[in-house]
């Protein structure tokens, strides 16, 4: 039988992959790839684009097309087959990118293709970018340094996928089984129709509560019980760690340790002083302290608005049921009761206008208007789940330009978040034309009872940001895999599109499009909408200081990393929350021990770019307030600049050229009702590379 994963089809059948398949499938391609790489190592001095680098490209192109599907289902249908299967060839994978990333005389082949003259601006950016990262692989290093080089890439890969394991398995080991319907007063039937279905499938009576988000949320918003709120918060902010109700079972602690210390090994062997300075070589921000200087005026600029909003929560809970000592696990319960005080609005009222497919109908009407492209839904009978949808981009005339996969629901073996990754991407070159194909993953409540899919606008907004992600994807003109779509854009640009795509998430003229109540099909009230808007900056210093705790952590325990101190993890942690927390969790939060972002994901000493791109973001969309938000001129050259262009062009120029100058900071401040001359009562308002 042909192993599905070596067939010359776009992507395979989904419902063909075994675990069986996959070493000896990864084998006979890595096998492949040596084989080329020795023949074209001894072509080096006479390499042409052609001769040489297409033909890498090519081989690239098969090994990433049979392991992206092997990726996808590890984080999606996960087992322990699978996982086995998985964990077997990250070395090998790692092992072979680490032999081409140091081969010396591919190395020269580049350099002298890069040389040639008649190359275009794609292929000049492409190679550019190929040659820093062959420096950054060690390719410039002593036989012996880079044979370190390599044990530490290999092992980083094997630690990072452990991070992640570990979160999933301490995920899905911890259940509330509740059998008194009085434990759960104060929950929406739909968290409790949730419940009840997930305590059936287990074969239990009563309901069960789990720390999937769907069900995480919802106690800790509604739940009246403090000490299950408690309960629910200790077991979610401690997994994977050395406390809670598994201490030890699944603990990071040591992986996190070792991460950090390869890391900034790693970096030094570069040249690097530390991880964080390594992180910044592909990246818009120049320096360190470019970084620490703009998350620190970002902190400047909410952390007194922060203190004033948290307490104005506190004087709430007093009053409204006597609490004088409000904790972690009190926020987001009183903060959604003073929300529905102050502004008559709340989650459970505005679900019913956002059923997913009315949702994701009006996402691609969107899209029609302001790019001028069109969405249909494909037959999808070879997907990893019955959940998942298939829809095809077609341009205007219908001629196809891309397709994604939808996984739009939680379950177990799952991980959880939201991310989009590319599955394949777009490539013209060496007679193959292949259209990009993307992954869109989140984590939303699946329908039960017979009820649809109800999101939050917080969930709408997280569909169009991944949305965001795909089209960025999916979009590009560009012919060449490593400057296509998302690839070579730096990481902290690469949530330009993302952010950007939720502002239609806010106007009246795009809600109309898909806020449709899922019984009678009216739109949002006037006076509903005008409350939303009115709650839009609810508590959004607070949520800024909370994403710059995140990021500040981050940039700091790569950039401070001491080999004779080690991580210093919780001891950083700590000093970065006197800076800008306004609330700290107890002693035995473990709240990095479950930072998959940092520790298994593209985001290492790089969280600070969500803030970055969110400046980006802010400033281009309000060309759109000045135009219109469906200004159709605006719209087409977001596409032809930023969308379509991918990481062919330096993204400063491809920015400037888009919106006329530089970004600005006023924008992101004004979008968040922060610094805006709003008071605290009128302002307040966290996804491989896989980016999510």
């Amino acid at each position: 039988m042909t192993n599905p994963l070596l067939e010359d089809r776009t992507l395979p059948d989904f419902n063909r992959i075994r675990p069986e398949h996959i070493e000896p499938a990864i084998d006979q391609l890595l096998a492949d790839g040596r084989a080329l790489v020795s023949e074209l190592a001894a072509q080096a001095d006479s390499a042409t684009w052609s001769s040489f680098v297409e033909r890498i490209e090519l081989e690239d192109d098969r090994l990433s097309r049979a392991w992206s599907p092997v990726s996808h289902l590890n984080s999606v249908m996960n087992s322990d087959e699978l996982r086995a299967a998985y964990n077997a060839c990250l070395p090998k994978l790692s092992a072979y990118a680490s032999e081409v990333g140091q081969n010396t005389d591919l190395y020269r082949g580049y350099k002298h293709v890069a040389e040639q003259p008649g190359l275009n601006a794609a292929q000049q950016k492409m190679l550019a970018n190929t040659l820093r990262d062959l420096h950054l692989a060690g390719v410039d290093l002593p036989d012996e340094q880079k044979a370190r080089y390599r044990e530490i890439t290999q092992r980083l890969s094997q630690l990072t996928n452990q991070f992640a394991e570990n979160v999933l398995d301490a995920t899905n080991g911890w259940h509330k089984h509740i059998t008194s319907d009085d434990a759960l007063a104060g929950l929406p039937a739909g968290a409790k129709a949730l419940a009840r279905h997930e305590a059936e499938s287990r074969g239990l009576d009563g309901w069960v509560l789990t720390l999937d988000f769907p069900s995480f949320e919802p106690v800790m918003k509604h739940a009246q019980d403090r000490a299950l709120r408690r309960e629910v918060y200790e077991a979610y902010s401690t997994r994977a760690s050395d406390q809670g109700p598994h201490a030890g079972e699944w603990d990071n602690t040591p992986v996190m340790e070792e991460i950090l210390a390869l890391r900034h090994e790693q970096a030094r062997l570069l040249g690097f002083s530390n991880y964080a300075e390594l992180s910044l070589a592909p990246k818009m921000a120049r320096d360190t302290d470019e970084v620490m200087g703009f998350l620190n005026d970002l902190a400047g600029h909410a952390v007194h608005q922060a203190r004033e909003e948290l307490q104005e929560l506190r004087d709430f809970a007093r009053d409204a049921d006597g609490l004088d000592d409000l904790a972690p696990w009190d926020l987001m319960y009183y903060g959604e009761k003073l929300r529905v005080a102050r502004f008559d609005i709340s989650d459970e009222v505005l679900k019913p206008y956002f059923p997913l497919e009315g949702v994701i109908a009006g996402m691609f009407r969107v899209a029609e208007r302001l790019f001028e492209v069109r969405f249909e839904q494909a037959e999808a009978d070879n997907t990893w789940h019955k959940d998942v949808r298939r829809y095809r981009v077609l341009d205007p005339s219908g001629s196809p330009r891309a397709e994604f996969y939808l996984d739009p629901f939680a379950r177990q073996k799952k991980q959880g978040g939201a991310w989009m990754n590319g599955a394949v991407s777009r490539m013209v070159m060496a007679g193959r034309t292949q259209l990009p194909i993307a992954y869109l993953v989140c984590n939303f409540t699946p329908p039960v009872a017979g009820h649809p899919s109800l999101l939050t606008h917080r969930e709408v907004e997280t569909l169009f940001h991944e949305f965001g992600h795909g089209l960025h994807h999916m979009l590009t003109r560009v012919d060449y895999p490593p400057v296509a779509g998302i690839h070579g854009v730096p990481w902290d640009a690469v949530e330009l599109p993302s952010q950007f795509l939720e502002n239609w998430c806010w106007e009246r003229e795009s809600l109309d499009l898909f806020a449709r109540h899922h019984e009678t099909g009216a739109p949002i009230p006037e006076d509903l909408f005008q409350r939303l808007l009115d709650a839009k900056h609810f508590q959004s210093a607070m949520q800024m200081v909370r994403q710059l705790e995140f990021a500040l952590f981050d940039f700091r325990i790569h950039m401070e990393y001491d080999p004779d101190r080690g991580g210093r993890i919780y001891a950083i942690l700590d000093e970065v929350r006197d800076q800008v927390a306004v609330l700290k969790p107890p002693a035995w939060n473990r709240f990095p021990h479950g930072f998959s972002h940092i520790f298994a994901g593209g985001y290492a000493a790089g969280y600070f770019s969500y803030k970055w791109a969110e400046v980006l973001s802010a400033d281009a969309f309000s060309l759109f307030e000045e135009r219109g938000v469906f200004d159709p001129d605006t719209g087409r050259a977001f596409r032809e600049l930023i969308l379509e262009r991918g990481g062919s062009a330096d993204a400063m120029e491809l920015f400037t050229a888009f919106r006329g100058r530089e970004p600005r900071v006023d924008a992101l401040l004004r979008h968040s009702g922060i610094g805006t001359g709003l008071k605290p009562a009128d302002a307040g308002g966290d996804d491989m590379q896989r980016v999510a």
